[in-house]
Protein backbone atom coordinates (compact mmCIF):
# COMPACT_ATOMS: atom_id res chain seq x y z
CA UNK A 1 0.00 0.00 0.00
CA UNK A 2 1.15 3.41 -0.99
CA UNK A 3 1.56 6.66 1.41
CA UNK A 4 -0.58 9.43 0.02
CA UNK A 5 0.99 12.23 -1.74
CA UNK A 6 1.30 14.98 0.60
CA UNK A 7 -0.92 17.89 1.21
CA UNK A 8 0.46 21.06 -0.86
CA UNK A 9 0.12 23.50 1.20
CA UNK A 10 0.29 27.61 0.69
CA UNK A 11 1.99 30.12 2.95
CA UNK A 12 -0.26 32.75 4.62
CA UNK A 13 0.53 36.18 5.21
CA UNK A 14 1.54 35.10 8.50
CA UNK A 15 4.24 33.43 7.54
CA UNK A 16 2.84 29.70 8.48
CA UNK A 17 1.36 27.29 6.07
CA UNK A 18 -2.37 27.79 5.67
CA UNK A 19 -3.37 24.82 7.22
CA UNK A 20 -1.47 25.48 10.33
CA UNK A 21 -2.56 29.13 10.49
CA UNK A 22 -6.31 27.83 10.24
CA UNK A 23 -5.78 25.00 12.84
CA UNK A 24 -4.47 27.56 15.12
CA UNK A 25 -7.32 29.88 14.63
CA UNK A 26 -9.67 27.50 16.88
CA UNK A 27 -6.66 26.68 19.67
CA UNK A 28 -7.26 29.61 21.62
CA UNK A 29 -11.19 30.11 20.95
CA UNK A 30 -12.23 33.59 20.25
CA UNK A 31 -8.84 35.19 21.09
CA UNK A 32 -7.13 32.97 18.36
CA UNK A 33 -9.39 33.79 16.17
CA UNK A 34 -9.45 36.99 16.48
CA UNK A 35 -5.93 37.72 15.99
CA UNK A 36 -5.58 35.22 12.51
CA UNK A 37 -8.49 37.45 11.34
CA UNK A 38 -7.15 40.40 11.94
CA UNK A 39 -3.76 39.94 10.61
CA UNK A 40 -4.02 37.41 7.74
CA UNK A 41 -4.39 39.62 4.79
CA UNK A 42 -4.29 36.65 1.87
CA UNK A 43 -5.32 33.90 2.66
CA UNK A 44 -9.05 32.92 2.31
CA UNK A 45 -8.68 29.98 3.90
CA UNK A 46 -7.07 31.40 7.06
CA UNK A 47 -9.64 33.74 7.20
CA UNK A 48 -12.55 31.55 6.90
CA UNK A 49 -11.56 29.49 9.50
CA UNK A 50 -10.54 32.30 11.66
CA UNK A 51 -14.02 33.98 11.66
CA UNK A 52 -15.71 31.01 11.77
CA UNK A 53 -14.11 29.97 15.06
CA UNK A 54 -14.94 33.71 16.62
CA UNK A 55 -18.77 32.88 15.61
CA UNK A 56 -18.09 29.55 17.08
CA UNK A 57 -17.01 31.19 20.52
CA UNK A 58 -19.58 33.63 20.39
CA UNK A 59 -22.49 31.23 20.19
CA UNK A 60 -20.97 28.84 23.06
CA UNK A 61 -21.02 31.99 25.68
CA UNK A 62 -24.26 32.80 24.39
CA UNK A 63 -25.57 29.41 25.09
CA UNK A 64 -23.36 29.21 28.18
CA UNK A 65 -24.96 32.68 29.66
CA UNK A 66 -28.47 31.70 28.40
CA UNK A 67 -28.14 28.56 30.01
CA UNK A 68 -27.11 30.12 33.49
CA UNK A 69 -29.96 32.18 33.19
CA UNK A 70 -32.11 29.89 32.80
CA UNK A 71 -30.93 27.64 35.57
CA UNK A 72 -30.89 30.66 38.09
CA UNK A 73 -33.99 31.71 36.96
CA UNK A 74 -35.72 28.43 37.33
CA UNK A 75 -33.71 27.83 40.45
CA UNK A 76 -35.20 30.59 41.92
CA UNK A 77 -38.95 30.38 40.98
CA UNK A 78 -39.28 26.95 41.65
CA UNK A 79 -37.64 26.77 44.58
CA UNK A 80 -40.52 28.70 46.45
CA UNK A 81 -42.79 25.94 45.19
CA UNK A 82 -41.25 22.48 45.30
CA UNK A 83 -37.52 21.10 46.12
CA UNK A 84 -37.84 18.39 43.78
CA UNK A 85 -39.38 20.33 40.94
CA UNK A 86 -36.45 22.38 41.26
CA UNK A 87 -34.33 19.46 41.38
CA UNK A 88 -35.69 17.81 38.33
CA UNK A 89 -35.38 21.47 36.35
CA UNK A 90 -31.47 21.20 37.09
CA UNK A 91 -30.84 18.12 36.00
CA UNK A 92 -32.95 18.72 32.66
CA UNK A 93 -30.76 22.36 32.15
CA UNK A 94 -28.09 20.34 33.25
CA UNK A 95 -27.91 17.51 30.58
CA UNK A 96 -29.38 20.41 27.90
CA UNK A 97 -25.74 21.70 28.86
CA UNK A 98 -23.73 19.16 28.41
CA UNK A 99 -25.67 17.99 25.07
CA UNK A 100 -25.31 21.21 23.74
CA UNK A 101 -21.32 21.66 24.79
CA UNK A 102 -20.80 17.83 23.57
CA UNK A 103 -21.74 19.19 20.22
CA UNK A 104 -19.63 22.23 20.32
CA UNK A 105 -17.16 20.25 21.10
CA UNK A 106 -17.41 18.00 18.43
CA UNK A 107 -17.80 21.06 16.01
CA UNK A 108 -14.71 22.19 17.14
CA UNK A 109 -13.24 18.70 16.64
CA UNK A 110 -14.19 18.75 12.97
CA UNK A 111 -13.03 22.24 12.24
CA UNK A 112 -9.39 21.54 13.43
CA UNK A 113 -9.15 18.50 11.39
CA UNK A 114 -10.63 20.06 8.38
CA UNK A 115 -8.57 23.34 8.84
CA UNK A 116 -5.67 21.49 9.07
CA UNK A 117 -6.49 19.05 5.75
CA UNK A 118 -6.66 23.00 4.20
CA UNK A 119 -9.98 22.65 3.31
CA UNK A 120 -13.36 24.51 3.77
CA UNK A 121 -16.01 23.39 6.27
CA UNK A 122 -18.96 24.97 6.96
CA UNK A 123 -20.51 25.09 10.32
CA UNK A 124 -24.66 25.39 10.37
CA UNK A 125 -25.72 29.29 9.95
CA UNK A 126 -21.80 30.00 11.17
CA UNK A 127 -20.83 28.86 8.44
CA UNK A 128 -22.22 31.03 6.19
CA UNK A 129 -21.88 33.79 8.29
CA UNK A 130 -17.85 33.30 8.15
CA UNK A 131 -17.50 32.76 4.27
CA UNK A 132 -19.52 36.25 4.10
CA UNK A 133 -17.42 38.07 6.11
CA UNK A 134 -14.04 36.12 5.37
CA UNK A 135 -14.56 37.25 1.49
CA UNK A 136 -14.65 41.14 2.74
Amino acid sequence: MQNPPPVQTAKSSTGLDENLAALLSYIFGWLSGLIFFLIEKESRLVRFHAMQSLLLNVVALVIGIALWFLSIVSWVIVSQISGILSFLISVIVGLVAFVLFAGILVAVIMCLIKAYQGQYFKLPIIGNLAEKFSAK
